[in-house]
């Protein structure tokens, strides 16, 4: 059987600066106008929530509006600091559910995430709560624009997570498919004998006890498990592709065996040379999103394996 391409250092040092190089093209060629549509549409929600809440000197009894109100409740999230995500809203209020008609029902619930907001308050931002007063002009619109920026900020930069991924993944289907590959329905695959039949590829599904962006049975009789991975820095790639991707490679080989299953990581964006190593060296093989030709002519050559 062919054996899975293992890179040396000078040559992932290569493909590494050229995934930088592109990541920082899109970065700065990103139009503006993205973040300026969500500042705007953020921009009404908090002043909207202002309002509700007279200047946010009214939390508590204004709480059933603004709660009950998706949007205002997404911007009253933001008034910690720093924000506090929904799902830790939600355990530190001991809320199975944010949705109004069960605000509506529970009293209790709505003092209780009243609470978890006011001890987090940022006083910076908000001075005149602390100090049980109104706030003047300058420190109301300028409170305003701080929360809309940090809405905007966040909505953004997940936005670009998710579209990332989205991508390549998109990238790497066209790609299976240009090679010849046929798309099956995605499956739950417990036994390698789950798997689709050779040459052909599922989308995200179970593999053993952990889901993989693509599952392919290469044509001599291996499965392939994809992993699509999109870092922005190299604090993050650690976790993407070493606390990740290399975590689920021991695992499939560990659960299927190391002749059965060949894992993969597609990359692009951000990688230091030596997490590259220490993924590789784990069992993970490695491609490179700019040059998915590599991946699919190593599938190719599997027909001769």
């Amino acid at each position: 059987m062919i054996v899975p391409p293992r890179w040396t250092s000078p040559e992932l040092e290569r493909d590494a600066s050229i995934a930088i190089r592109l990541f920082r093209r899109e970065r700065l060629e990103e139009p503006l106008e993205q973040y300026l549509a969500a500042f705007d549409k953020y921009q009404g929600d908090v002043e909207d929530l202002f309002r509700s809440t007279v200047n946010l000197t009214e939390l508590g009894s204004a709480a059933r509006d603004f709660l009950t109100d998706s949007r205002l409740l997404a911007a009253f999230r933001y008034l910690a600091g720093p924000p506090i995500s929904e799902d830790d809203l939600k355990t530190v209020a001991e809320a199975r559910s944010l949705v109004a008609s069960k605000l509506n029902l529970d009293g209790s619930l709505v003092e209780r995430i009243i609470d978890v907001v006011r001890v987090a308050l940022d006083r910076r931002r908000f001075p005149w709560v602390e100090e049980n007063r109104e706030p003047n002009e300058a420190e109301r619109i300028a409170a305003i624009m701080a929360t809309t920026a940090l809405m905007a900020t966040q909505r953004v930069s997940t936005s670009r997570r998710n579209l990332g991924k989205q991508l390549q993944e998109g990238q790497v289907e066209a790609a299976l498919l240009h090679a010849g590959l046929r798309k099956v329905a995605r499956r739950r695959v417990e036994t390698i004998s789950h798997a689709p039949n050779h040459g052909e590829f599922c989308l995200e599904s179970m593999l053993g006890d952990r889901k993989a962006d693509f599952i392919l049975r290469l044509w001599d009789s291996r499965v392939m498990a994809i992993e699509c991975k999109v870092s922005n820095s190299a604090l993050n790639s650690v976790k993407r592709l070493n606390n990740d991707a290399a975590a689920k490679a021991e695992a499939w080989r560990t659960d299927f065996g190391e002749r059965q299953v060949i894992p993969v990581a597609v990359l692009g964006g951000v990688y230091k040379l030596h997490n590259l190593l220490d993924a590789q060296n784990r069992g993970l093989t490695l491609f490179w999103a700019h040059d998915l030709a590599r991946l699919t002519e190593w599938i190719e050559q599997t027909r001769n394996g």
